[in-house]
């Protein structure tokens, strides 16, 4: 009978119950579904920020391989634009002469809105000190009242596209 009592004892707490040995495997468990849990919640939240990252990559990418393909457009066009500006530079004498160049001017403002819609702008270079990333020196000549290093002249004009260089501008530069 005395190891029946030893059995029963509740008292001091040495010895885990028939209910307390029960109860761990239980919170045991609880504890690994929490985990558990938190480790998938973690892995959720982890995929979640990849696949935001990667589709904000995709469309960067995308709008990239779109300006890749209108740049090649655009450079054939901009050597029509360059004729353009001179055959308005050449003064027309003669019978019909202004009705020509009233023409040559609305070709030339088709297309240059045309190249405005797309994103290309003009650079204005003139003034500004030479930069080899944005110009293309054909010339320098000595120049009195300039910074050395100056564009002094604009021969042929340099355009961006959606804020990256198009094609560098050509221009003269001023020597000291």
């Amino acid at each position: 009978m005395n190891s029946d009592v030893n059995d029963l004892d509740l008292g001091d707490g040495a010895e885990p119950t028939t209910a307390d040995t029960a109860q761990d495997p239980i919170n045991d468990e609880l504890a690994k579904a929490v985990e558990e849990r938190e480790q998938l919640r973690d892995r959720l939240l982890r995929t979640t920020a990849e696949f935001d990252n990667y589709r904000k990559r995709v469309e960067r990418d995308r709008r990239e391989m779109a300006d890749r393909a209108a740049e090649g457009i655009l450079l054939d066009l901009l050597p029509v634009v360059d004729d353009l500006e001179r055959a308005l530079a050449v003064d027309a004498a003669g019978e019909g002469a202004e009705a020509y160049r009233r023409g040559v001017e609305l070709i030339h403002k088709q297309l240059t809105e045309l190249l405005v819609r797309r994103g290309v702008k003009v650079m204005d270079v003139l003034g500004v000190d030479f930069d080899p990333h944005l110009h293309q020196a054909v010339a320098s000549e000595p120049a009195e009242g300039h910074r050395d290093g100056e564009v002094v002249a604009v021969l042929r004009t340099g355009y961006t596209l959606n804020d990256r260089l198009l094609r560098p501008a050509m221009v003269k530069v001023a020597q000291a």
